[in-house]
């Protein structure tokens, strides 16, 4: 098992541009390098704290114990109007509380992605399986 895949120690694999979808206008949670955006925030920009005013925002946040804020904050963003739409790559985990907080109930599409994602420069695929979340 790739334990630097299943770990929160690479935060900043990149996304296959295949799965984000057309139209989005910033990538929250991007480096120079990786931002699937015209407009991104770096880690140094903290995402988290910045208003996002977008139509669709991108969000493909570190995997570790931080899953929760990023949805949380998606939530403030769309219910405030200063975005329309937030996408996110998340893992599929159902079991955990941010799952049911802030995806499963809520409005939320959620599209299964069959197989396991390989983000851009990984050795091998995500030792996990991934989802698709709108809000």
């Amino acid at each position: 098992m790739n334990r630097v895949l299943f770990s929160a120690k690479r935060p900043d694999w990149a996304t296959p541009p295949e799965l984000v979808p057309p139209g989005v206008d910033l990538d929250v949670c991007a480096t120079a390098e990786n931002a699937k955006a015209p407009r991104f925030f770096t880690p140094e920009q903290d995402g988290l704290v910045q208003p996002w005013n977008a139509r669709h925002a991108w969000c493909n946040p570190p995997y570790g114990r931080g899953v929760g804020a990023w949805l949380a904050k998606g939530h403030e963003e769309v219910n405030s109007g200063r975005c329309v739409r937030v996408t996110y790559l998340l893992p599929a985990r159902t079991d955990t509380r941010w799952f049911h907080e802030y995806v499963w109930g809520h409005d939320a599409r959620v599209v299964f992605l069959r197989g396991r994602v390989r983000f851009v420069g990984a050795p091998a695929p995500a030792p996990f399986p991934s989802m698709l979340v709108t809000l």
